[in-house]
């Protein structure tokens, strides 16, 4: 996958059609809890690069988040996941590219649905770590726990 600078001078549609394009690409999950963590270490080492963090069924934001916050950020979703998703495999977090992510998919243990689409109906994820802007997903609101879970690192 390429890397597409986006700035003031771009196409808004072009933007969206961007994000929508890598949202629907081609995703390699981290199946095991050693392949998310060398990907957590990867997004950790590049915490300055501009990541936007969206929750489906928020607003999505308008700015990428500054370095700490998306320290902070990954710290508390790392946390979540394993408190919440006690397998002895991880396979809810999907990147773009394993090695050099540019976007995460992280799905609520929670709320799983069929992940794969092996089902037919399509289960968006939760939350989405992005160097595009994102924009609106449609998905059913999350309940307000994890709303409120959200909110608290990311100041609207």
């Amino acid at each position: 996958m390429s890397t597409t600078t986006i700035g003031a001078g771009n196409d808004p549609g072009q933007v969206n059609g961007l994000f929508l394009q890598a949202f629907d690409g081609r995703f390699t999950a981290a199946l095991r809890w050693a392949q998310f963590e060398a990907l957590w270490g990867r997004l950790h080492a590049d915490a300055a690069g501009g990541w936007y963090a969206y929750a489906v069924g928020e607003m999505p934001p308008p700015a990428p988040l500054e370095a700490d916050d998306m320290e902070t950020l990954l710290g508390e979703l790392e946390a979540l996941l394993r408190r919440e998703h006690q397998e002895d495999y991880c396979g809810i977090v999907y990147a773009d590219h394993l090695q050099s992510p540019g976007f995460v998919k992280i799905y609520d243990p929670n709320n799983l649905g069929s992940v794969c689409g092996s089902s037919g109906a399509r289960t968006l994820p939760a939350w989405i770590l992005s160097k595009l802007p994102p924009v609106e997903l449609q998905a059913i609101t999350p309940p307000a726990g994890r709303r409120r879970w959200w909110r608290r690192f990311i100041r609207g």
